[in-house]
């Protein structure tokens, strides 16, 4: 009885979930379509950016918890102008996506717990840029393409300009800052190549 009661609370707070992230997404201009989320995300997407979402979308942030051990929310920023694509069958944890130029994300993509992808540094790498206030303006950005059937591990980094190719592996804690060629599996502080991935 306990067990059936548990799961009848958890299916009600995913179905209030979906609908209260919904009406953010909309809000928002995201444009989306089957979804299904447990807790709400932080989004902010600019009124002159683009932002879509496709079909079967899953978002865990944090309220319920998860085998990955994540607690925290999704964190969706599209900027002025940018362009952010996440395709079908993708799941998140816990991610934050920084979106300044352009991020595509294939379908079938799993990003673990913690994962962070961003296309650009936030700020200026001129230490003189900082002091003439023109840090934000100075800022480098670049387009980040993620292929289809890519598992990102836990707590990696995807920096701007990188691109994954399909069926490839990041492992957990990795600092992504080359292109990954497709079916290979690549991991560490920076990213290396470790192995091709294996026919199943």
């Amino acid at each position: 009885m306990y067990k059936a009661l548990k799961m009848l609370k958890y299916l009600i707070l995913v179905k209030v979930h979906t609908k209260w992230s919904a009406l953010v997404f909309w809000l928002n201009g995201v444009k989306f379509n089957s979804f299904v989320t447990q807790g709400v995300p932080y989004v902010h997407v600019s009124l002159d950016a683009i932002c879509i979402f496709g079909k079967r979308l899953t978002m865990n942030n944090g309220v319920i918890f998860s085998n990955s051990g994540g607690n925290g929310k999704c964190r969706i920023e599209v900027r002025q102008g940018a362009v952010l694509l996440i395709g079908e069958d993708v799941g998140m944890s816990d991610v934050t996506i920084t979106c300044h130029n352009k991020i595509t994300i294939g379908n079938n993509v799993l990003l673990g717990v913690g994962a962070q992808i961003r296309d650009t540094d936030n700020h200026s790498l001129n230490p003189q840029d900082w002091i003439n206030g023109k840090d934000w303006e100075n800022k480098k950005t670049a387009p980040i393409i993620i292929g289809n059937n890519v598992f990102i591990g836990a707590y990696s980094h995807i920096l701007k300009g990188v691109s994954i190719g399909n069926n490839s592996v990041v492992g957990a804690g990795s600092v992504v800052t080359k292109n990954i060629p497709a079916r290979e599996i690549w991991a560490g502080n920076p990213a290396k190549y470790i192995k091709k991935m294996e026919d199943e």
